[in-house]
């Protein structure tokens, strides 16, 4: 909004209205007044909850040691990250950008089918929350759409590049046509790129419709894997919120060097017009991770609720997609994919050996990160623990959480490594 205003002002020469113009001065103005909302809104919001008594409930001592501390803390807390993102992009993003309209949209259908989620469990009395399939169905539907729009809308278009070989000496260059593409980044491999037609060749003379059925297909994937590995992720004070706030920077900067020519020539990747405006939307995340973590750090004063980790890990995948990077995800959200993956390996391990009329476990607890505070005296007896030595010894929350932070920014760092290595 304010973009708009400030362009139209600079034809009359007033002081200072260029400057609307550059993205790193509209990226970190978003930044600042995303932690200031973030700051302010959220002291506001947490009083608001507890006079309404709008609260957590006493969490039971086999899933969470320290649940009882818990007891009153405020939920519903992702209503203060929707707020933090949607008004500095709403004021210093360029609103025609397909890009950024795109996040906008995933931000508030997540957020609202997460919003529901949380209605139902406190105001409804069921712990339940919205049923699984209702949330599959949500989150199929943002990742059909945003599949779909990447596909139809004629401004999403990349320059790819073109390696020239002149006398030994290889320079990247990119195509002056923007084209629609369906090629992908793909991390350690020499070309960079996988063109999701190439997948779909057995196709013969359909293979580029097939390639984009295969795109849509992806894009549905990516965004409720991560979202639900995210929802898995948020157990602890502070979890979600930090390692989101270390993938939304490697993001920030994966989408920067996608839509700056020359950067994109320089690490062979292709240039994407347009997706600058990610990082001013992606410096609004940040802003309101960073101040939703003042609250959220240990111990909580609040919590994001389904209404916030939905949300943030549907951020997370579409924005992935946009820049071409949705299979460097495995990577830079290893923690989200091990919170899933411990689960899955949980469930299915359990499944199968009670067919045989055994109880047996992997792990002491799921997600994983659970796995680290559980005592062994607080173990289901008649279940075998595969790994039930492992940890020796019970950890405090906020140690595992600053661990899982580190190892999120050792996967973030590796992850823009990978541009490089091949």
């Amino acid at each position: 909004m304010l973009y708009y205003i400030f362009r139209f002002l600079e034809q009359f020469n007033i002081p200072g209205a260029h400057v609307w113009q550059y993205i790193s001065f509209r990226a970190l103005l978003t930044l600042i007044l995303s932690l200031i909302i973030s700051a302010w809104f959220g002291e506001k919001f947490i009083k608001f909850m507890k006079r309404r008594n709008i609260s957590e409930t006493a969490r039971e001592a086999s899933i969470d040691p320290f649940g009882e501390k818990k007891k009153g803390v405020a939920t519903m807390g992702g209503i203060i990250i929707l707020v933090s993102i949607l008004v500095p992009v709403l004021l210093f993003g360029r609103m025609r950008n397909i890009y950024l309209l795109l996040m906008i949209g995933t931000t508030v259908w997540l957020g609202f089918l997460g919003f529901l989620d949380d209605y139902i469990k406190i105001f409804k009395k069921d712990k339940e929350g919205l049923k699984g399939k209702y949330k599959i169905i949500g989150q199929v539907s943002i990742g059909l759409i945003v599949g779909l729009v990447l596909w139809a809308s004629p401004d999403a278009k990349i320059h790819e590049n073109l390696t020239i070989t002149d006398n030994n000496q290889v320079t990247v260059v990119h195509k002056t046509e923007p084209v629609k593409s369906l090629k992908t980044t793909i991390p350690f491999v020499k070309t960079h790129d996988l063109n999701y037609s190439d997948v779909m060749a057995f196709c013969g003379q359909y293979k580029v419709a097939a390639g984009w059925v295969l795109f849509v297909i992806m894009t549905i994937l990516v965004v409720t894997a991560v979202s639900n590995g995210a929802n898995l992720n948020d157990g602890m004070d502070g979890m979600c919120a930090g390692n989101s706030a270390i993938i939304g920077v490697a993001l920030g900067i994966l989408a920067y060097v996608s839509s700056h020519i020359e950067f994109a020539s320089y690490l062979n990747i292709m240039y994407i017009p347009g997706s600058q405006e990610l990082v001013v939307f992606l410096c609004a995340f940040i802003g309101a991770m960073i101040g939703f973590l003042w609250y959220n750090a240990y111990p909580a004063q609040v919590f994001m609720g389904d209404t916030g980790s939905l949300m943030i890990g549907g951020i997370i995948g579409v924005c992935a997609i946009i820049i071409h990077k949705e299979l460097m995800l495995p990577i830079l959200c290893g923690i989200f994919f091990v919170e899933s993956l411990s689960v899955i390996i949980q469930t299915q391990i359990f499944k199968i050996y009670k067919r045989k009329g055994q109880r047996v476990r992997v792990f002491r607890a799921t997600p994983i990160h659970d796995n680290f505070r559980k005592l062994d005296s607080q173990l289901d007896a008649t279940s075998r623990y595969i790994f039930k030595g492992w940890p020796e010894r019970q950890f405090h929350e906020s140690k595992i959480t600053i661990r899982f932070w580190i190892t999120t920014i050792i996967l973030a760092a590796l992850t823009i490594i990978t541009l490089k290595i091949r």
